[in-house]
């Protein structure tokens, strides 16, 4: 990305809702470096690497985004233009925008630079993620086929911490002195060699006989370590794990990680049904909803079919909540001995304002409604969001289309809904 559209109002790509799916960016994009799609433009930048993955997870660790670059110095320990090069490749990448530019005030503090962490378009291209939304607001709501194993495999990845490799040449090759040149062990270092027998120096040999055997890669992870790791996995993803002790998750989950699950089956799984009356706590109920899941769900194709009906729920709840006409359910009492009351309450208000509001309404037939003034009007509105039955008594009098002229289309339909309930309240009520 060029520097121009390394600004927040500039990129093409979208907000990380959370530092696990930015991980997951950075780690895709560690990839895609290592096959050289990304060079990075400065001069002297060093390459993408393991110290580039280590500053991006200091920088998903921060609540606000805003590193500074002496902190992030001292907490990695390298030097301050170290970090510079690649906070800039991860601009490059688009990874990272600026939000806000930091500044240098001599004489004054100098403010850190505010970012904003970002995934980028090609991202969500490769893996074939699709997004609703606009901008940089849009939100992922699914994934192609070809892209599940890959997006699991960077999920690996962005549950491990990466760690810096160790330096394998010492920092000084010769003998530190002090300032009169004299050496800092008080015994020559000649003293304490010895000298090889004949025999090996005419064996000839040069391989030591007890050759080290170097066993590199990643640790294969037993039945307690997979529990744990997808505990862990499970207090990222889903939202009302956040604050659970992954332990007490770990033992919870124990048999469905020896079945082989994944961190997505699970929370399918567990938020597919949900139960009227459930416990309070989040690690309680995760074992309430998986109570005998792994003998219900005991194959991969019915777990894949169980995911694709928790992500088409999903959709669909989110589509009812985005409707603009979208009104909650509305629900009387429960109680029979409520309802009577409520009926009771209702003919007692309309019994005794009805023969008050037919001289008003009367009066206003024959002035008109263009003949009140604003103040009347108001004062009109308010007594029939105290009382209801102004509405109904207007609606038969002068018709629908002159109430909702009067007291507005918002207190009509209000007070029409009211009816419903009350009507159907009615209905439901046996008669003793």
């Amino acid at each position: 990305m060029t520097a121009a559209s390394q600004w927040l109002h500039a990129t093409t790509g979208r907000i990380a809702t959370d530092p696990y799916s930015w991980m997951q960016a950075v780690h895709w994009m560690t990839g895609q470096a290592a096959k050289g799609h990304y060079k990075p433009t400065a001069k002297g930048s060093p390459k993408w690497g393991p110290t580039t993955v280590v500053v991006a997870q200091e920088i998903a660790a921060l609540t606000e985004c805003r590193p500074s670059v002496d902190y992030l110095a001292r907490k990695l320990r390298v030097c301050e233009r170290t970090v510079q090069y690649h906070l800039g490749m991860l601009r490059e990448t688009g990874l990272l925008v600026y939000r806000s530019k930091g500044t240098r005030v001599r004489g004054g503090g100098n403010q850190a630079s505010v970012y904003e962490r970002t995934i980028p378009l090609a991202f969500d291209e490769d893996l074939g993620i699709r997004t609703v939304g606009e901008g940089v607001q849009r939100r992922p709501v699914g994934i192609a086929e070809k892209g599940r194993k890959a997006i699991g495999k960077l999920a690996k990845k962005a549950a491990r911490k990466t760690r810096r490799p160790r330096r394998r040449t010492p920092v000084s090759s010769g003998t530190r002195c002090t300032p009169m040149q004299v050496g800092t062990s008080g015994t020559s270092t000649a003293g304490s060699t010895h000298s090889p027998s004949e025999s090996k120096l005419a064996s000839g040999t040069r391989k030591s006989p007890t050759s080290k055997s170097s066993k590199r890669g990643p640790r294969k992870l037993n039945k307690v370590g997979r529990r744990y790791q997808l505990a862990r996995e499970l207090t990222q993803m889903v939202p009302w794990l956040h604050n659970a002790s992954v332990a007490r998750v770990a033992w919870i989950v124990r048999h469905v990680a020896d079945a082989g699950w994944t961190a997505l089956e699970v929370q399918a799984a567990a938020e597919l049904f949900i139960a009227e009356r459930e416990p309070r706590r989040p690690s309680a109920v995760l074992a309430w909803r998986l109570r005998g899941a792994h003998t219900l769900f005991n194959t991969p194709g019915k777990r894949r079919v169980a995911v694709e009906q928790w992500q088409d729920s999903r959709r669909a709840e989110k589509a009812r909540h985005t409707e603009p006409a979208f009104i909650p359910a509305q629900q009387g009492p429960r109680s029979l001995a409520a309802r009577r009351e409520l009926d009771q309450a209702f003919a007692a208000i309309r019994a005794r304002l009805t023969p008050a509001f037919e001289d008003v309404a009367e009066d206003q037939e024959q002035r008109g409604l263009e003949d009140l003034t604003p103040d009347e009007i108001t004062s009109m509105r308010v007594d029939a969001m105290r009382d209801p039955g102004l509405i109904f008594s207007a609606i038969e009098i002068g018709g629908e289309t002159y109430a909702r002229r009067l007291y507005s289309n918002r207190l009509v339909d209000q007070t029409l809904a009211l009816q419903a309930i009350n009507t159907r309240n009615t209905v439901l009520t046996p008669a003793f």
